[in-house]
């Protein structure tokens, strides 16, 4: 009885930690626009008793977010597509300067700015190498994923070089410290990413394989 309960879990809970998160993720993009899409859906025929085992209002609510996904995406693909063009980049690059100039949105937009270009453009390299770390103290460890140099002036304030090293928290890894270590305080360990992921996520019960026993003398 309890293995198949286990079983079950372990197919189960995945499944709606993804449905969860996928969930998450569509409300908070069509969240701002569900109000309007919403509003002229309302005008489409869709049956008064429902279909199926979905009520006239989850249709609505559905459709609704669907239709603001798809409008999304394609909107999307053609900014992408008009960007290329030199006047029209130049237009945006001038509402760039206006949104750095107003203040409050200023700093959201342009930290935000900062923060795409770092890990889709200029930086690829970042959360790419896994590391063992003294935290919270030493003689004891936890896994880390190194970020990027920390800023000049906090290696000069210590007189050290200093690594900015991202510790993910148990169970949810989208929250984690961001600490910054002396070279001679990492040890660099042959982890994929991924693979500390889910060792964190999963408690240290799935255990990152040992890839040194499968490399090739």
């Amino acid at each position: 009885m309890r293995k198949y309960f286990i079983t079950g879990l372990v197919i189960l809970l995945p499944l709606a930690v993804t449905i969860a998160v996928i969930a998450f993720i569509v409300n908070f993009i069509t969240g701002p626009f569900y109000a309007f899409v919403s509003t002229i859906m309302d005008r489409v025929p869709i049956p008064d008793n429902g279909l199926l085992f979905l009520s006239h209002d989850q249709l609505l609510r559905y459709f609704s977010k669907l239709a603001i996904l798809v409008a999304i995406f394609f909107f999307t693909m053609f900014l992408g597509m008009i960007t290329r063009w030199l006047f029209i980049k130049s237009v945006i690059n001038i509402g760039d300067q206006i949104l750095h100039r107003i203040p409050i949105i200023n700093t959201v937009y342009k930290t935000t700015q900062d923060i795409i270009k770092t890990l889709f453009v200029s930086n690829k390299n970042s959360f790419q190498q896994v590391v063992m770390v003294p935290f919270p103290r030493e003689g004891i460890y936890a896994l880390g994923l190194i970020s990027r140099e920390s800023p000049p002036m906090c290696s000069r304030g210590v007189d050290k070089e200093l690594i900015s090293v991202l510790i993910p928290t148990t169970p949810n890894p989208t929250t984690g410290f961001l600490l910054m270590f002396s070279k001679k305080d990492l040890i660099y360990v042959d982890i994929r990413p991924e693979d500390a992921i889910k060792y964190i996520v999963s408690c240290g019960v799935i255990i990152p394989p040992d890839r040194s026993s499968t490399a090739s003398p």
